[in-house]
């Protein structure tokens, strides 16, 4: 067995096969392969999610993902609906898209850490984009986490668990206003 091989098996064991004759194991996303071997936490039921994207078919996937564990969930279409929400529904976390109808996810996400009644919720922005997510990973926009679309039910998971204190409350770490674009570095 070559270097490479012993990697991967390694790695990611049940990927690898020594007999080349039977079928490869479908290809697993990495926050699945770590979501699958950790005991799972929940935030508490009845936790408030709300779910920001121009999707039709986003906004009824995610809603019955978090649904089915427990969670609370509402729904805006675009930004501007959603930040008219905010103060009335109070959400525990967000979901923002960042290519929203008007205006887009990232001038949403400035306005929610710019208000001291919402900059601490914690806020995991979506796309599926791959020019949006080098742009969210080159700027320092404050997002809490971030979900590549499409996206599988344990991700969505994954990037809540990483946010829950230990009273499984999602809480963000650091909070700062971003009221001018990020300079480039």
């Amino acid at each position: 067995m070559g270097i490479l091989a012993q990697l991967q098996s390694l790695l990611h064991p049940s990927l690898f096969r020594p007999d080349s004759s039977e079928k490869p194991l479908a290809k697993t996303s990495l926050a699945d392969e770590v979501y699958h071997r950790q005991p799972r936490v929940k935030a508490r039921t009845g936790t408030r999610v709300l779910i920001i994207d121009g999707s039709r078919t986003v906004l009824v996937v995610l809603r019955k993902f978090l649904r089915s564990a427990g969670y609370e969930t509402f729904e805006a279409a675009n930004a501007e609906t959603a930040l008219a929400l905010l103060p009335v529904q109070r959400p525990d976390l967000i979901f923002l898209d960042i290519s929203l109808p008007g205006m887009n996810g990232f001038a949403a996400l400035r306005a929610i850490r710019c208000d001291p009644a919402t900059r601490d919720i914690p806020v995991i922005m979506m796309s599926g984009n791959e020019e949006a997510m080098e742009q969210f990973f080159g700027s320092r926009i404050d997002a809490d986490s971030f979900v590549k679309k499409p996206f599988s039910c344990q991700e969505v998971f994954f990037s809540i668990e990483r946010l829950l204190d230990n009273d499984r409350i999602p809480r963000r770490t650091t909070t700062r206003c971003l009221l001018a674009q990020p300079e480039a570095a």
